[in-house]
């Protein structure tokens, strides 16, 4: 602003009778303002001390800022900044001015705790993904069943040749040796053990992992009432997958009803060890997200309005996507990757004809090895269309260009998760192309739920304030 501007809002002010005054010497006294006529400017006492203000203006130094700018009232300068102010500066100011309020905040402690909750968190979460792969792989190569006992607080490996013998006598007694690996020897027992003790303690190890950090932010004040029941229904979930496995091993370690019929796990137990470690990685995942991103992305009316739309649309495919990964479980859990290995017809024939071959029904569709991959077949196909279908309406709509970008990554997500499907099933699912499949799943439910996150509606108090921001051309 030029000097001579601002000389005429002082001289429209108080401010100027006030130097005045004192380069003259200590001001008379004046007869108090009367309260049925208030002044629109600040008293004298509110803009600086009267030795300060006229040290400073009498040096020639018109900074309004030295003047007693930032006491001055917003409106006094509101006709001369109007032009200077644009949407991204408005946007700024509306969520500074927000700041916490209205919002949840699960972290208390400021920017630095919040950070390193997240990171806790999301280490967590990667735990989890890495025990669902360590799973699937221990799964395909057969090494669930060979501890044949479980203790709570687990126990040290064999560390002698004894100790092996003994586990290995166990293991002999078992259905799996004596109908499938008879005659197998102490080094593959000793490859198959491994396999399903690292499992194990892998498995343990997140629970420390979890537990000792979310001790140390609770000594530290960093949880809030909210983030520590979310955490203590985490927590409670960890401990019985534990018991949910053994229950699941236990099944495998019965005398299977037909001479004919392998020992396996039972698919009913299997998909509920998996969907148990689907939704703790799931939960621990979104409360991840909710620490370090409170608010959505956002910056207009129109973004948020366009994530309503496509919201309405993502929670059925998310729910979709759940599914299927279900009947991926009941996929494994009968060994139905080996029924028909064609694609995209099985065997000769577009539907098998034993698909309802098993009664009572209910039986058919969950123990069925032809019905469970027909199942899974059609469930991936819809997935897939769905996706592609979500993402097409998404063209077509306002959205922040982060949620755009994030639900064309999850369309990608899910053509490269049905090609690995039908590579695994024509290459009669080997360990490698199975265990990228099972971890595609979990890669694009991860997806999922980053997209279904970042379509949150807003707090009020943000609604609000975008609101108020003026429209802007572009």
């Amino acid at each position: 602003m030029s000097t001579s501007r601002l000389g005429a809002l002082l001289r429209r002010s108080k401010t100027l009778t006030l130097i005045s005054q004192l380069k003259k010497g200590p001001p008379s006294p004046s007869p108090p303002p009367s309260s049925s006529s208030p002044s629109r400017f600040p008293s004298e006492s509110s803009i600086l001390s009267s030795s300060r203000l006229a040290s400073l203006c009498s040096r020639g130094r018109p900074s309004l800022a030295m003047c007693g700018y930032r006491s001055l009232p917003k409106s006094f300068f509101v006709p001369y900044s109007k032009k200077m102010t644009t949407s991204a500066t408005l946007i700024s100011t509306a969520k500074t001015e927000i700041g916490n309020s209205g919002l949840r905040v699960l972290v208390a402690g400021g920017p630095r705790a919040q950070k390193m909750v997240g990171i806790w968190l999301f280490g967590c979460a990667a735990w989890v993904f890495s025990m669902v792969v360590l799973g699937g792989v221990t799964r395909l190569t057969r090494s669930g069943l060979s501890m044949t006992d479980w203790k709570f607080t687990g126990s040290l490996p064999p560390l002698s040749e004894e100790q092996w013998l003994l586990e290995f006598e166990k293991y002999k007694q078992s259905p799996e040796y004596k109908r499938v690996n008879k005659g197998m020897n102490l080094e593959d027992f000793k490859f198959i053990y491994w396999m399903e003790y690292a499992h194990r303690m892998w498995g343990r190890g997140l629970g420390v992992m979890f537990a000792l950090p979310c001790t140390y932010f609770l000594a530290k004040g960093f949880i809030t009432r909210q983030l520590g029941l979310r955490l203590s229904a985490l927590f409670a979930l960890g401990g019985t997958q534990g018991l949910i496995g053994w229950w699941m091993v236990k099944s495998g370690l019965e005398e299977p009803p037909s001479e004919y019929v392998q020992p396996r796990v039972s698919p009913y137990r299997l998909a509920t060890h998996l969907v148990s470690a689907f939704v703790i990685y799931c939960g621990i995942l979104w409360t991840a997200l909710l620490v370090v991103m409170p608010e959505p992305p956002n910056g207009s009316v129109s973004w948020v309005n366009g994530a309503a739309k496509i919201r309405k649309l993502a929670l059925p495919v998310s729910l979709l996507v759940g599914i299927t990964a279900l009947s991926g479980a009941f996929v494994a859990g009968n060994d139905a990757g080996h029924a028909f290995n064609t694609f995209p017809k099985m065997g000769d024939t577009w539907i098998p004809d034993d698909i309802f071959s098993m009664e009572p029904l209910i039986r058919n569709f969950f123990e069925n090895t032809s019905t469970v991959q027909f199942n899974h077949r059609v469930l991936a196909t819809a997935t897939l269309i769905s996706i592609g279908s979500l993402w097409m309406a998404s063209r077509k709509i306002d959205l922040h260009p982060a949620v755009q970008s994030l639900i064309g990554n999850t369309l990608g997500m899910a053509a490269l998760q049905v090609t690995l499907g039908i590579s695994t099933l024509l290459s009669y699912v080997p360990v490698s192309l199975a265990s990228a499949h099972q971890a595609g799943a979990l890669t694009l439910m991860t997806l999922m739920v980053l997209l279904t996150h970042t379509l949150r509606k807003p707090s009020p108090a943000l609604l609000k304030s975008l609101a108020s921001l003026p429209k802007t051309k572009g």
